[in-house]
């Protein structure tokens, strides 16, 4: 476990966060998230392997999501 995986994890508690909670994390709104993710982008590319679907809902895995934060800053 990476110390950014350990950071999200006691921030939220959950091992899957919702778009709400991503967006925040990388400092965007909750829609300019989502149209982003919708596209063709690097950024969407990247952040493809944390998205989960549960039904209706999409979830981002929080292990997934620190590896992006890691290796964009790494």
């Amino acid at each position: 476990m990476t110390d950014s995986e350990t950071i999200l994890l006691a921030q939220f508690g959950s091992p899957l966060l919702t778009l709400a909670q991503v967006a925040k994390i990388l400092d965007r709104s909750p829609d300019g998230l989502r149209i982003t993710l919708s596209g063709d982008s690097d950024l969407a590319r990247r952040l493809k392997p944390a998205k989960k679907r549960i039904g209706r809902r999409v979830l981002f895995s929080v292990a997934e999501l620190a590896r992006f934060i890691d290796e964009s800053h790494g």
